[in-house]
């Protein structure tokens, strides 16, 4: 699948102020830097479609992205922001649990991993909890570009052999560099898949 046209809809504070419309949606979440805004706008063609900041934690609002007219892509907050205050990283957490387990619109959610570090249990926590939830998702390791080529795969195998003491069966995963353009085609063929499903084709 190509993009040609995405465009931003609509920013909301909250489950029940999200676009009234019944077009499947994507979403995209991980940890504050993990290089979220980036990848957004490599699959999209766009260099400025959702604002990379050099500070992390950013995004605040549920942010929609209506693709080819025919999907959203749905930017979410980052988890596991330190600096935030107690009662944003709450307001935060419950708009993201309302979103994920309540919007029937929903088709899947992409987990974006830094594929540079060790497994963190902020991330394992949440994986664990959208399993529990059985909500579909997929893992996208990101940052590929910043290690050796040699390195990458067996971090990434790493990783998801690490699920295996509780998940029997693991979800996908992808791995990615916004800078290369790594992962690109694979993401958007996996959502073009998933979009052809939901309509039965």
């Amino acid at each position: 699948m190509e993009i040609k046209k995405s465009v931003f809809t609509l920013s909301s504070p909250t489950l029940s102020k999200c676009p009234v419309d019944n077009k499947p949606e994507y979403a995209f979440i991980g940890r504050s830097n993990v290089g979220k805004s980036s990848l957004i706008n490599m699959l999209c063609n766009h260099k400025n479609l959702a604002k990379t900041s050099a500070t992390p934690g950013k995004t605040l609002l549920i942010n929609h992205f209506i693709i080819n007219n025919e999907w959203y892509l749905v930017d979410l907050p980052g988890y596991g922001y330190a600096k935030r205050s107690k009662t944003v990283q709450n307001k935060l957490e419950q708009m993201i649990s309302s979103y994920i387990l309540q919007r029937e619109q929903l088709a899947n959610v992409f987990v974006l991993i830094d594929i540079r570090h060790e497994p963190q249990k902020i991330d394992r926590e949440f994986i664990d909890w959208l399993g529990q939830s059985s909500i579909p998702f997929a893992i996208v390791f990101t940052k590929a570009d910043k290690l050796a080529t040699t390195k990458v795969k067996p971090a990434a195998e790493a990783y998801m052999n690490q699920l295996k003491d509780t998940w029997e069966e693991l979800p996908p995963y992808f791995i990615s560099s916004s800078e290369k353009k790594t992962g690109k085609e694979e993401i958007l063929d996996y959502i073009d898949k998933i979009n052809k499903s939901l309509l039965g084709k």
